[in-house]
């Protein structure tokens, strides 16, 4: 059962069409990743999905109850306004103290509750949007290129991070990237996305198609040669692992 489906979605903005004929769809446990070049319409489809935007043709099913954890792209915040890390979190309506403090010590941050947040490097600002939004234990966790502007260390961790929350939560996630080896690495399932949907599937089947490699050139043998060599590693140690408890 999927816990979100898009069906034809189409959006339309001041006579230009943005998406069309989008069909895609979320299971629990799914990491399901959203590519493409810019103004490909990835952060729209995510505000639709999301209900934040109304579509202009097509249908969002959502599976009733569905509890949405969103970690926007960009967020402003004043630097003169004081805003600890501590606050940030109270502000997401959960009132469970103890809540805050475990969910803070999984996304490690919990040494920076009094850190103003608009003192926090990169990886803690974003570990702190994080945090916000796993307060609510999310079904479905919905990440908007939430590496962007990272350095290459703060990036693995930060995806290492969302799989550890994954499996935390036995949540879905749903994110934007363009981070193309992190990608073939962790999901399951990728949408190539420029303006409707190029082709979706594997990481290895998406690598393939030519659709894919005439957006993102055919220089992308390097992230999917990284996907197979650790997904064949993955499969290796579970097999020796099988052999080994029988």
């Amino acid at each position: 059962m999927s816990l979100i489906q898009a069906q034809r979605l189409g959006v339309r903005i001041g006579g230009r069409q943005i998406l069309r004929d989008v069909d895609l769809s979320v299971r629990k446990r799914e990491i399901v990743t959203v590519v493409g070049p810019n103004g490909s319409g990835k952060t729209t489809l995510l505000r639709v999905l999301i209900g934040a935007q109304a579509p202009s043709e097509g249908a969002v099913v959502r599976e009733a109850g569905l509890r949405v954890g969103y970690v926007p792209q960009r967020l402003a915040i004043d630097q003169a306004m004081p805003l600890t890390v501590a606050r940030w979190l109270a502000l997401s309506g959960i009132k469970d103290r103890q809540q805050h403090l475990q969910v803070a010590e999984q996304v490690g941050i919990l040494g920076l509750l009094k850190q103003q947040m608009s003192s926090l490097s990169g990886g803690e600002f974003q570990r702190a949007l994080l945090a916000e939004a796993l307060l609510v234990r999310p079904d479905l966790l919905v990440l908007d290129e939430p590496t962007q502007g990272l350095d290459q260390p703060a990036v693995a961790s930060f995806y290492k991070l969302i799989e550890g929350v994954r499996d935390d939560l036995d949540c879905a996630v749903l994110m934007v990237s363009h981070d193309l080896h992190v990608v073939m690495r962790s999901s399951d399932h990728v949408i190539c996305l420029n303006g409707h949907v190029c082709c979706q599937g594997t990481p290895t089947l998406v690598s393939a198609a030519p659709e894919y490699q005439a957006l993102f050139g055919f220089n992308t043998e390097g992230a999917l040669a990284l996907y197979r060599h650790e997904h064949d590693h993955r499969h290796d140690h579970a097999q020796q692992g099988g052999s080994d408890a029988g």
